[in-house]
């Protein structure tokens, strides 16, 4: 607790884990933070970063608290679903209408243009895959191959991409009103679709499949957005970058499996990551990737 004119607040110390699925930079994160706080979008406060190792071992930021909320996707009352999905997929798109140069986001991340932000992507992940898999990954390789075969056209903006804009990643009053947006460790400047697709990828909703996020409708979601972020959606575009989603969540459980069996960490939960999601992921990719659009895919749109 930090304690100020007589008052108590509650803090949040984040440090860079030993071990982690992706690479982490708690200097991004924190800058990011302070950027989205400066521009009035509903982030955590930040307070402090220290990179000097000496103090904790590691590199550490420091937050005030977001009192009185939760976290879990079950928790979240049917009553709200509707409102919060509401508030989830504007505030994506109010993210997307940001200037990352006017935010000077470009002082901190890569910039990239609107020709090589999807390559560029795809590459990163591209070699996760090819550096953490324990065993061939042929859906993997599969969905690569399409990916490199029918880029998409360049996005109408450059926008600040969030990296794992998902259910499970705001905090929520009891009432139904998200009051922060968290982990930013992934944030970057690219197409603002990664976003989009990433948020409705059926890895968040595969027990509710109608409901974006166990949220609400697709087409709600998608339309929300697009309210709020000003670009109309191209379906062809998306429709990349929603192969593009489960191939990054491929590596993301890839990544898993590999940190478990090295022993870069034994906490369990990376081996079951590791071996149900993947598996998950796979039979997405698989969907996504047969001969034609899918009436699944194109079920978004209505």
């Amino acid at each position: 607790m930090a304690r100020a004119a007589g008052t108590a607040r509650g803090l949040i110390v984040r440090i860079d884990p030993l071990s982690s699925l992706i690479d982490t930079d708690r200097r991004t994160e924190y800058l990011t933070m302070e950027a989205m706080y400066r521009a009035g979008l509903p982030v955590a406060e930040p307070l402090l970063l220290e990179e000097d190792s000496r103090w904790l071992g590691r590199p550490f930021s420091i937050s005030a608290e977001v009192p009185g909320c939760e976290a879990s996707p079950e928790g979240i009352p049917a009553g709200h679903r509707v409102t919060m999905g509401r508030q989830l997929w504007c505030l994506l798109g109010e993210i997307a209408r940001l200037d990352p140069l006017a935010l000077g986001l470009d002082r901190f991340m890569s910039l990239p243009t609107v020709a090589t932000c999807a390559m560029e992507q795809l590459e990163y992940w591209r070699k996760v895959i090819v550096d953490d898999e324990l065993h061939p990954n042929p859906v993997a390789d599969a969905a690569v191959r399409w990916l490199l075969k029918h880029p998409p056209p360049p996005p109408q903006k450059l926008s600040l991409v969030h990296g794992d804009y998902r259910t499970g990643n705001f905090l929520y009053t009891p009432d139904g009103t998200i009051k922060a947006i968290v982990d930013w460790e992934m944030a970057h400047i690219g197409d603002p679709l990664e976003d989009l697709a990433w948020s409705l990828d059926p890895l968040w909703h595969w027990q509710q499949p109608e409901l974006a996020g166990r949220l609400l409708p697709h087409a709600e979601a998608v339309r929300h957005w697009e309210e709020a972020s000003g670009i109309e959606l191209d379906v062809e575009a998306f429709r990349w970058w929603r192969i593009f989603a489960s191939l990054k969540g491929m590596g993301i459980w890839i990544s898993s499996s590999e940190d478990f069996h090295n022993g870069a960490s034994k906490d369990p939960i990376l081996a079951i990551a590791g071996w149900l999601m993947t598996d998950r992921q796979q039979q997405i990719l698989l969907d996504y990737l047969r001969p034609a659009p899918t009436r699944r895919f194109h079920e978004v749109m209505k």
